[in-house]
């Protein structure tokens, strides 16, 4: 958390969620007094950007919908990029944070790295954030949490299989990329990130992915989220490959005050509150 510039604030019952990509932006704001979202609002780019138009989008955003010229008891800030990995935390060591990224990530040597510590699997999540981004909600704002997608993704999805007896593959689909988290009774065994552009692509990780980790497309139970739907070409050319396929759910504690299409939408969006 970066500290508070000031000691007074004004108390607004008002809690801002911002998930940021290079392919789009997303707000959500809930209502403390009533536990309820009053607004949801999605700003998608015509094309991938860069992390300087990102920044330019953002200052956009906020000087030109009156909504965001509210005052905020806090401000949430969830960065979606690949720029991730996952080290157990046994073995991990800041002074060699940057080592872990080099593994399997393209990094400069001016990019900023943090971690997350995802305390329900022992395990440390490294991460590029976007800094200038974060420089703007703190300029603006004061102080602010952020945490890397993944590790909202990683740990409510855990936390949900706490218990489990059976293993899963969750799908988390968004517009332009896809995760898989596969768990073992409960257990973390796998989480990666893909970039797809058609069915094709989509459909050959998650097969790709099957096979390596040789689970059974007759047996393992497969969890969607995200953007997904039961009438969409990705479902159909799913459900040709996969036998046992469901639709996740958000454990949502609050009200919804405008739609939502389903329960397994905006699902790392909604899950900060």
């Amino acid at each position: 958390m970066i500290q508070k510039k000031n000691n007074v604030k004004h108390i607004s019952h008002k809690v801002l969620s911002i998930q940021i990509s290079l392919n789009g932006l997303s707000f959500c704001i809930l209502n403390t007094l009533n536990d309820s979202v009053s607004k949801i609002e999605h700003i998608i780019f015509d094309k991938k950007v860069t992390p300087f138009d990102l920044l330019d989008a953002v200052k956009h955003t906020f000087n030109t919908e009156e909504w965001l010229s509210d005052s905020f008891d806090a401000i949430q800030v969830i960065h979606v990029n690949e720029l991730a990995t996952l080290v157990p935390k046994p073995l991990f060591n800041e002074e060699a944070i940057a080592d872990y990224l080099k593994l399997n990530s393209k990094i400069l040597k001016t990019d900023y790295i943090t971690f997350d510590t995802i305390a329900i699997n022992e395990t440390v999540n490294v991460y590029v954030p976007y800094v200038n981004v974060n420089n703007f909600i703190y300029e603006r704002f004061g102080d602010f949490t952020y945490k890397h997608h993944s590790t909202v993704l990683i740990e409510e999805l855990l936390a949900q299989e706490k218990n489990a007896s059976v293993n899963k593959m969750y799908i988390h689909v968004n517009a332009t990329h896809f995760e898989i988290i596969t768990t073992k009774e409960g257990a973390l065994t796998l989480y990666n990130s893909f970039e797809y552009h058609t069915t094709q692509d989509f459909i050959y990780y998650i097969l790709f992915t099957v096979e390596q980790l040789q689970l059974n497309p007759e047996v393992i139970e497969t969890v969607l989220l995200g953007t997904i739907t039961k009438n969409d070409t990705f479902y159909n050319i799913l459900y040709k490959y996969i036998r046992h396929i469901s639709f996740g759910s958000r454990k949502d504690t609050f009200s919804v005050t405008e739609g939502l299409p389903n329960k397994h939408s905006h699902f790392t969006l909604l899950t900060r509150f």
